[in-house]
């Protein structure tokens, strides 16, 4: 599947390229992820855990950087693997500078695979779609934020995109769900007996 957009930031693209050459930053973008590691200029490994429908997937993999034309473009890909399958992709990324604003671009192609694929397309698209706006905005958001001044003269920081918080909460909340269940349905069995 292929997703593309684009994000205007006010700042010159020379700081817009170093961001995205900057391992902190692409962690900090990267939805649920748990670790970034950089093994060399052009290539990191990656842990991230991501709730895909029903299920809440840990991927390991790699991403490279290829493509490279300094201050202009790159191409972005990545594999990972996990217990409900496989994804991969490529996220080609240009930038242009006109009047002191950069405009980033990017197109996105995404391959998954395993018992992920067997959700369908329609909500694997929507999952990718979501978490390709969220990188771009997220990554937005950190190089070059919104920033709204109001009528008492407070500066105020706007995000594009919410930040993502941890999975943790939300996989005890399923599990509570679930016990609670079995719990009603064993007590429903015993009382009826």
């Amino acid at each position: 599947m292929k997703l593309s957009g684009s994000y205007e930031l006010n700042i010159k693209k020379e700081i817009v390229w170093k961001a995205l050459n900057d391992p902190d930053v692409l962690k900090d973008c990267i939805p649920g992820c748990e670790s970034f590691d950089k093994e060399s200029n052009t290539s990191f490994t990656v842990v991230a855990t991501n709730q895909i429908g029903p299920m809440n997937a840990t991927f390991s993999g790699k991403v490279n950087l290829s493509n490279i034309q300094e201050n202009k473009c790159y191409t972005l890909s990545g594999e990972g693997q996990s217990s409900v399958g496989f994804a991969n992709g490529t996220a080609d990324v240009n930038l242009i500078e006109k009047n002191g604003k950069t405009t980033l671009r990017y197109e996105v192609n995404i391959n998954v695979g395993g018992k992920i694929a067997q959700l369908g397309s329609r909500l694997i698209n929507g999952v990718a779609r979501k978490m390709s706006d969220y990188f771009f905005g997220r990554f937005a958001d950190i190089v070059a934020p919104i920033i709204k001044e109001e009528k008492n003269g407070t500066v105020i920081e706007k995000n594009r995109i919410e930040k993502i918080k941890s999975n943790f909460l939300t996989k005890y909340i399923y599990s509570a769900v679930a016990i609670l269940i079995l719990l009603v349905v064993a007590i429903f069995y015993f009382v009826s007996r």
